[in-house]
């Protein structure tokens, strides 16, 4: 995958209603404070909803999005959070699952947080790699999708163009090590460390 050079890379978050809420306030955090250098933003982030209306995640906090779909700039990293709302009902809208293949298929880098997972494994996008999602979805998602090589016990598994994160902290975990694969370590490091989140790079 080509990287963009000097300039912030475009990050899209997906919200829904029930979106476990530091699934992807976690990810906003640690790419919205990243700096590809001092004083030089590293990403620029987006939240958008299907239809660009509020939604309502877990436990009653309403967002509002920034984006359709169809408004959404195009991004070089989306980010499929989990929840309640993914698990349950996004994950039986064909339409959301061919607009996270429409975004796989042009070549987009794609992250999930939680149960995001089981949407891109539904959508067929896991099937042959390896991945992971919260430890309370493991068995589901080894039991439902075969073709996915079940990962236990790492909060991430990264396949290249595909990532996938366990539940809620982890999501913070992952994407620090997106921070680290765009823009270096010492970068990933920095914003763990504004953000007093106790990280160190590993591997998946």
């Amino acid at each position: 995958m080509e990287l963009p050079v000097c300039k912030p890379y475009q990050v899209a978050i997906f919200l829904f209603n029930e979106v476990e809420v530091l699934d992807f306030a976690g990810p906003f955090e640690v790419f919205s404070i990243a700096e590809a250098e001092p004083g030089m933003k590293g990403f620029q982030v987006h939240t958008v909803s299907a239809d660009g209306g509020m939604i309502r995640a877990r436990n009653g906090l309403q967002v509002q999005p920034q984006y359709s779909f169809a408004q959404l700039p195009r991004p070089d990293l989306l980010i499929i959070p989990g929840g309640y709302g993914a698990e349950a009902i996004e994950i039986h809208k064909p339409e959301i699952l061919d607009w996270i293949r429409s975004y796989a298929e042009t070549g987009v880098q794609i992250a999930s947080v939680c149960t995001g997972a089981l949407l891109l494994a539904e959508a067929g996008l896991l099937d042959g790699l390896h991945a992971t999602t919260h430890w309370m979805d493991l068995k589901r998602l080894e039991e439902e999708y075969p073709y996915v090589e079940v990962q236990r016990g790492v909060k991430f598994v990264d396949q290249g163009w595909i990532v996938t994160s366990g539940g809620i902290s982890a999501g913070i975990h992952m994407s620090l090590h997106m921070v680290g694969r765009y823009h270096g370590i010492e970068a990933a490091k920095l914003t763990a460390k504004r953000m007093e989140y106790d990280w160190e790079p590993d591997v998946e």
